[in-house]
C-alpha cells in the first residue's frame, strides 16, 4: 500500500491530499529514510512523521484498503510520541 493512502486510511492524517503534501515536503520517514507519497509500505515498517512541533513514530501492523473509524487504530502501533520544546530567545 502507498504511504499517502495508509496515512489516510489509518486516520493518522485526515485527508489524503494532506498526507501527500507532508510526504512531499520531506516530513515523513519510513525505516529511517525520507519517503515519498508513493513509497510502498510493508507490515513492520516504522513511519516517523513530523507535525509542526510534534513527532510521531508508528509501526505498521496491518494493511487494509478500508476500515471503520473505530478500527483504524488497529492498523498501527504508536512507538513514540514527543513534542519539541519551545525555544525562547
Amino acid at each position: 500500500m502507498r504511504l499517502d493512502k495508509f496515512l489516510k486510511v489509518s486516520r493518522i492524517v485526515k485527508r489524503r491530499t494532506v498526507s501527500k503534501e507532508i510526504s512531499e515536503s520531506s516530513r515523513v520517514k519510513v525505516n529511517g529514510k525520507i519517503a515519498k507519497p508513493s513509497t510502498k509500505l510493508k507490515i513492520g515498517d516504522l513511519i516517523e512523521i513530523e507535525f509542526g512541533r510534534s513527532f510521531l513514530t508508528v509501526q505498521v501492523k496491518e494493511l487494509k484498503d478500508h476500515v471503520l473509524k473505530d478500527d483504524s487504530s488497529m492498523l498501527y502501533e504508536i512507538i513514540e510520541e514527543k513534542r519539541k520544546e519551545k525555544v525562547e530567545l
